[in-house]
């Protein structure tokens, strides 16, 4: 079995069901077996591409979610967790067909409902604000509680009152505009043949290139 043709079999799953498909779904598409799709999703969450959970099943192929993390997405007829705002936003990028998708969430500070449709054109009105808890170069410490920690919220006075609250540092804030920059190109190419992740340094370049800027974001100057 070609680890390229599971890793797609995984995100085409992801992107036309809303859920990730199991071992058995796996192994009927590509014509294996159930363990050698285990092993091919241990290489690959290896490398980064998937994300597993201690059973070895799919959490997480970002932008795409099978866990609930504070996030919902809405498209013509599909509807997927939002990893978290990152991912969220970058998903009408990723579809463009999807385009554009209905997203909503509460603020974590106080509850407050939100909702945006987010296309591929222009990022979304709103004062709202991302508040991003882990920097990045620590992000995959542990990537689910990273991804959970990337929230929206109606402002910074909610951002302070929930770092009083949890008692927590404050990370990065940036506004709905940035978030959307972030977004709308980190991922291109996931959903094709031959995709290969950023460096480090052309990751530095792409941060610099939206609008970021800080040692949270591994970046001098």
């Amino acid at each position: 079995m070609d680890l390229e043709d599971l890793r797609l079999a995984v995100y085409q799953g992801f992107a036309r069901d809303g859920r990730a498909p199991g071992a058995d779904r796996l192994a009927a598409e590509l014509g294996t077996d159930a363990d050698t799709v285990g092993d091919g999703l241990r290489a690959l969450h290896q490398v980064r591409h998937v994300v597993l959970d201690a059973d070895g099943t799919v959490v997480m192929a970002h932008p795409f979610s099978a866990v609930p993390l504070g996030f919902t997405v809405m498209g013509r007829r599909t509807l997927w967790w939002g990893g978290c705002a990152w991912d969220t936003f970058a998903l009408p990028h990723l579809l463009p067909d999807e385009s554009p998708v209905l997203v909503s969430t509460r603020c974590p500070a106080c509850s407050r409902p939100h909702a945006w449709n987010i296309s591929r054109d222009e990022p979304p009105p709103g004062e709202q604000v991302a508040h991003f808890l882990v920097p990045v170069q620590r992000i995959w410490d542990d990537v689910v509680h990273s991804c959970a920690n990337q929230r929206l919220f109606c402002s910074t006075t909610c951002v302070e009152a929930w770092l009083a609250a949890t008692r927590v540092t404050r990370g990065y804030v940036m506004d709905l505009a940035t978030l959307w920059r972030l977004a709308s190109h980190w991922y291109e190419g996931r959903l094709d043949r031959g995709y290969v992740r950023r460096e480090p340094g052309a990751a530095a370049e792409y941060f610099r290139s939206v609008g970021l800027s800080g040692p949270f974001w591994g970046l001098s100057g």
